[in-house]
């Protein structure tokens, strides 16, 4: 899609444009500020070491869990959060208001021209896009894919930003950035080291990498986090009827997480998720599937995007279910430099 970049704009994509990052300023308040409102530094660092770095994020828990927090009393969060209400308006705002707010959102390229028309332009900031599918339907490709477009200028359809990638199928290939990143002009270096990796081998495990995310998000600017899978732990460290509640539960708060960092941080988040036997699908369905997670993950993801292989190296992407875009399909290819489109 995009040709090879003449030698000083390749340099210039290895820059996460300074005026971006200023622009970002307004988007959330640093916890910091509490402080200047007459909250005990003490009791700020409580609040940085439970993973809480803004005063949006902050506006985001319960009462019930920051008194969980060690040495918070009721009345010190009274007063933190009396605090923190001063600081950011988390009240009722105007639909222009909200249409205005809606400009700071970014459409990362998918690499295939075909996909980001589908998709309104790219892969959203401050929303939920999963993508499910079988197995070699393009899922992790396009993770790869994305993680280097994040880092495009945004003049070149990128998100200017540095990427997150929580892997718990252990499927991140480092190797495979490298010929992507080239395709695109970029350093595979630097791209490789604006990748900050985690592997996850819990539940548990993959709930503790989000909650120290925003630590690093709130002093870099970061503008995808993918997690490949959503449900694997989930389907692994719990069995049988019997602990379905509890699974939904857990998986229920750690997607409300994810929710809470695409919108306090403004990044997109990217998440695949696998697929179940669906026996009562319908008769003329060979085979048919449904995504694992049942409704708890329906509604969590804000964009529901269905993969499925198609002749050769082709794949097809479906709106399965989407707030603005209409139910439609299209047609990408995986080529050595990740997700473009299909050759016919």
């Amino acid at each position: 899609m995009i040709g090879t970049l003449k030698a000083e704009e390749a340099s210039q994509l290895q820059l996460v444009e300074r005026e971006d990052i200023d622009d970002e300023e307004d988007l959330f308040e640093a916890i910091d500020k509490l402080i200047t409102a007459g909250i005990n530094a003490g009791d700020v660092k409580k609040l940085q070491d439970a993973g809480i770095y803004t005063c949006n994020g902050l506006m985001m828990h319960t009462k019930k869990n920051l008194t969980g927090i060690k040495g918070l009393s009721e009345a010190k969060v009274d007063k933190i959060c009396e605090a923190a209400e001063k600081i950011v308006n988390f009240g009722y705002i105007t639909g222009s208001d909200a249409l205005l707010k809606r400009k700071s959102v970014i459409r990362i390229t998918t690499g295939s021209q075909a996909l980001d028309e589908l998709l309104g332009g790219g892969i959203e900031t401050s929303a939920i896009t999963e993508a499910f599918g079988e197995f070699r339907s393009g899922k992790t490709q396009l993770a790869h894919t994305l993680c280097v477009s994040t880092q495009l200028p945004t003049n070149m359809r990128g998100g200017s930003g540095k990427v997150a990638y929580i892997d718990t199928e252990g499927t991140f290939r480092p190797d495979r950035v490298i010929p992507i990143a080239e395709r695109f002009g970029m350093d595979p270096g630097a791209v490789l080291d604006n990748i900050v990796y985690a592997r996850a081998y819990t539940y548990e495990h993959q709930y503790n990498l989000l909650l120290g995310l925003a630590a690093k998000m709130s002093e870099e600017p970061f503008r995808l986090l993918i997690v490949d899978s959503v449900i694997a732990l989930f389907r692994v460290d719990f069995t049988g009827r019997g602990e379905l509640a509890e699974r939904q539960q857990k998986l229920a708060q750690m997607l409300s997480r994810l929710t809470k960092i695409a919108e306090e941080f403004n990044v997109a988040v990217y998440m695949t998720n696998q697929v179940i036997a669906d026996p009562g699908g319908g008769v003329f369905i060979s085979d048919p599937k449904k995504p694992a997670g049942g409704h708890v993950l329906a509604h969590a993801a804000t964009i529901r995007l269905m993969f499925r292989k198609g002749k050769g190296e082709q794949r097809v992407c479906k709106v399965f279910d989407a707030p603005n875009l209409p139910e439609a399909e299209a047609v990408f290819q995986i080529t050595p430099g990740g997700i473009a489109d299909a050759k016919d």
